[in-house]
């Protein structure tokens, strides 16, 4: 099982924490992730990271596919991975029409049709096979349309792309775990439980059958986020991890449409889903926080002292060891945790 560490969506003066992603590289983690909502972009980190670093690979999890035409994608792809001797790895997710329509101001609607189409592009620029074509309902290449000069040319990269260069989707829901499993190399899930990573690997296997392919998923990586916080007191560890949860399962989305507070029900947790999320809408933050499950976070996390992390880290690897899970992407703030679970 590979490592993978995360760097987060807020930003930081300065930029990302060199020391934590030179000392992940130094223990030997995978790779390390940037990330977008609604202020840094995705890709400026990834840059200054593969800038400063020689041995650890770089994605992308996610871009916002809405945020850029899937041409720019894949030039920011190319471009990076040339750049950094083949260590970048795109992702890329629809978002959801909160960030998408209210930030963006793009249209939401169809975000897996949208994302086979987004990854078909890319596929056909990083294989240089003929210019570049493709009529779909999103994306029209050379544009034609109403409006259009007429002049439009198909282009081939001037480019020399990695044809196979990994492409992830940010997904968890069932649907969204298929189109992954059909077009895409790997998927990372917002949170996991591994004895229960069925939920996640059925879907998976659903959509690479419907693509013709295998079952085995030696070739895909489902690469979960999973959040970490050490430390002796594990009530206050639980407690930190809750508050994260709780913005996601109750605030990230409307009342009738939260994927993650859907996500949460599959999982097991119906009561709980349905009172955080009530109790965020109505304003009452500290009440959705506690309605947070225990067993929720230590399903789902790596909390408390070291010796309970490398513990809990056995059940990922069981996980691991029949394929349900690649990657463990972690969300460490710290040097000791990150040396830690690299000993787990």
């Amino acid at each position: 099982m590979k490592l993978g560490l995360l760097l987060g969506y807020k930003g930081a003066p300065g930029g990302p924490d060199m020391e934590l992603i030179l000392e992940a590289e130094r223990l030997g983690y995978d790779s390390v992730w940037t990330s977008e909502a609604w202020g840094s972009d995705a890709v400026t980190p990834a840059a200054w990271v593969l800038a400063r670093t020689t041995k650890i690979n770089v994605g992308t999890g996610i871009m916002q596919m809405s945020a850029r035409t899937p041409t720019c994608a894949a030039m920011t792809a190319m471009s990076l991975q040339s750049m950094s001797g083949g260590r970048f790895l795109l992702g890329i997710g629809p978002s959801g029409p909160q960030v998408i329509e209210g930030w963006h101001g793009e249209v939401f609607g169809k975000p897996l049709k949208r994302t086979r189409e987004y990854i078909e592009v890319i596929r056909k620029i990083f294989a240089r096979e003929k210019p570049l074509e493709f009529q779909g309902e999103f994306y029209q290449i050379p544009n034609t349309g109403d409006g259009t000069t007429g002049l439009g040319k198909a282009l081939k990269t001037i480019m020399h792309p990695d044809p196979d260069m990994k492409i992830y989707t940010g997904s968890f829901a069932p649907a969204g775990l298929r189109t992954a499993g059909q077009v895409a190399d790997g998927v990372q899930p917002i949170f996991m439980i591994p004895e229960k990573a069925e939920l996640v690997r059925s879907h998976v296997e659903e959509g690479r059958v419907k693509a013709g392919r295998s079952t085995d998923l030696g070739d895909f990586d489902i690469a979960p986020f999973v959040r970490v916080q050490m430390g002796d007191d594990l009530q206050a560890c639980r407690d930190t991890v809750k508050t994260e949860l709780a913005f996601y399962i109750g605030g990230m989305g409307a009342r009738n449409k939260n994927f993650y507070n859907d996500y949460t029900k599959r999982l097991g947790y119906e009561d709980a889903a349905v009172k955080i999320q009530d109790a965020f809408l109505e304003g009452r933050r500290a009440e959705a926080v506690a309605a947070v499950p225990d067993s929720l976070v230590d399903e789902t996390a790596l909390v408390g002292p070291a010796d309970r992390i490398k513990a809990r880290i056995k059940e990922w690897q069981a996980a691991a060891a029949d394929g349900s899970i690649g990657s463990m992407l972690l969300g460490i703030k710290d040097i000791d945790t990150l040396r830690v679970v690299a000993e787990g």
